[in-house]
């Protein structure tokens, strides 16, 4: 099916990590600013703004008075969680096939970190996890916060597959191989598998470098038509495919928790559409918030068989070495950590091929994806630096 086209032609990023000084609206107005001047755009030029605040709730649709834009043809916040820069970017693609907007802002801030919080705090916060009945037991219960649900994925995971917590450390080695050679990178130390396997017990079977950073700060991406892109002094990275995918697994004993996520529909959909396979995919940027969604999501997608993720990052294919570059920036593990605006950013910037030292040579068709929840919520997105034919 042909489309009419759409392209990020802007790509905005504030300082990421341990940035106290600016509120999470002042991180997203310097984030859309730097991306609408990326684009080579005014302010004023842009009539579409999607928010996507994270734990702290910073942002929303007041972000429009902050920004000082007026007459927005599409304004709204947009929440699927990890897979919501995904969404937002198909939203916006959407919005410009139909002509509700031309010109569409998508921006994800975040302030979680807090001086003399722990990184963890604001994700262990039960009450925002609380819901009534029955669906509140598991908070009740203990169950309190997302390393605990990623943990019980992981082990259903390795009891099912045989995956081994070296092969969870061969996926964090090789992603920290990549942020090394990447200067925007939170960690740049060279970690060895040896590292990773004395790092402390978060919850049984995640390690402390099997879990992603928390960060401050915001990424902004801007889409307008393709053929607006063309006429823009930017580098553009054209939107060939899209895709969701929503499980909405329960606790019960035949649910494919842990074993199949969302990625397997969203990928399928957003491969149809942008007309590829998977052999054809050059670069994968995935949403690793641990070490095993790096590898259930890879599985899904079909780089590999079901339960063979651990042995494909074992062997080297996923680093700056292997034939199948995954996270090159080093991802939320190693890199940042701005919900699914990190590996959205970390593909346009390889779409462009500005990735300087980590740049992948070959990088015509690049995957992202986006997981949210504890694997509820999945998009996908197909990217290349080619307009469609």
């Amino acid at each position: 099916m042909n489309r009419p086209g759409a392209a990020i032609v802007g790509l905005g990023m504030t300082a990421m990590g341990k940035v106290f000084d600016q509120t999470a609206s002042e991180l997203a107005v310097a984030a859309v600013r730097g991306a609408a001047q990326d684009a080579g755009l005014r302010l004023d030029q842009i009539d579409g703004l999607l928010t996507n605040h994270g734990v702290s709730a910073g942002i929303g649709l007041g972000l429009q008075r902050d920004l000082g834009l007026r007459d927005l043809r599409l304004l709204a916040e947009i929440q699927s969680f990890g897979s919501s820069a995904g969404v937002m970017v198909a939203q916006a693609a959407m919005a410009i096939a139909s002509g509700t907007a031309t010109t569409v802002a998508c921006v994800f801030a975040d302030t979680p970190l807090q001086l003399g919080a722990s990184t963890g705090a604001a994700y262990a916060d039960p009450t925002r996890r609380m819901r009534p009945g029955f669906a509140g037991m598991p908070v009740a219960g203990g169950l309190i916060g997302p390393n605990v649900g990623y943990a019980l994925a992981a082990r259903r995971h390795m009891d099912r597959f045989g995956t081994t917590s070296e092969q969870f450390g061969a996926v964090a080695t090789s992603t920290r191989e990549w942020a090394v050679l990447n200067p925007l990178a939170q960690m740049r130390q060279p970690m060895t598998l040896s590292d990773h396997q004395n790092s402390r017990w978060v919850v049984e079977p995640l390690r402390l470098l099997d879990c992603c950073l928390v960060s401050n700060g915001s990424i902004a991406v801007i889409v307008t038509s393709a053929e607006r892109a063309a006429t823009l002094d930017c580098t553009p990275v054209y939107v060939h495919g899209w895709g969701q995918g929503h499980p909405g697994y329960v606790s019960a004993a035949d649910s494919d928790f842990g074993l199949v996520t969302g990625a397997k529909q969203s990928g399928r959909q957003a491969m149809r559409m942008a007309g590829v396979t998977i052999d054809q995919i050059d670069i994968r940027e995935l949403y690793d918030c641990y070490t095993y969604t790096t590898l259930v999501t890879l599985e899904d997608y079909g780089f590999c068989d079901k339960g063979e993720g651990g042995a494909l990052a074992e062997s080297g294919a996923l680093g700056p070495n292997g034939n199948l570059p995954t996270n090159t920036g080093g991802g939320q593990l190693s890199s940042y950590y701005m919900w699914g605006m990190t590996p959205l950013s970390e593909a346009v910037i390889q779409a462009r091929g500005a990735g300087g030292d980590r740049q992948v040579s070959k990088h015509d068709l690049v995957l992202v994806s986006g997981n949210g929840g504890i694997l509820d919520h999945h998009s996908t997105l197909i990217l290349s630096p080619h307009a469609r034919n």
